[in-house]
């Protein structure tokens, strides 16, 4: 049975530093694309970073050059560094995978940056 749990999210203020962690269980991570989304009130969810098996990364836009995605194959634990947050960073971060057609979310971590 897949699962994901993330952590490591929090308050922070604007221009402050973030990494959340997202520990699998039941599958491999270096073997599956990994996928960080965020979902903020009244928005759709949206990806935030990705990381394949290959080792290929793509970001949003609004992310690139402060955000990290980067994997632990020994902890089987994807990470999302995050720098220089804003209040727009602010939302529920949730880890993903597709194994074939099942697709795995977490539970989500709340970001809220605020001054």
């Amino acid at each position: 049975q897949v699962q994901l749990v993330e952590s490591g999210g929090g308050f922070v203020q604007p221009g402050g530093s973030l990494r959340l962690s997202c520990a699998a269980s039941g599958m491999i991570v270096s073997l599956y694309a990994m996928g960080w989304y965020r979902q903020a009130p009244g928005n759709q969810r949206e990806l935030v970073a990705r990381i394949t098996s290959g080792g290929s990364i793509t970001y949003a836009d609004s992310v690139k050059g402060r955000f990290t995605i980067a994997r632990d194959n020994v902890k089987n634990t994807v990470y999302l560094q995050m720098n220089s947050l804003k209040p727009e960073d602010t939302a529920v971060y949730y880890c993903n995978t597709r194994i074939y057609s099942d697709n795995y979310w977490g539970q989500g971590t709340q970001v809220t940056v605020s001054s």
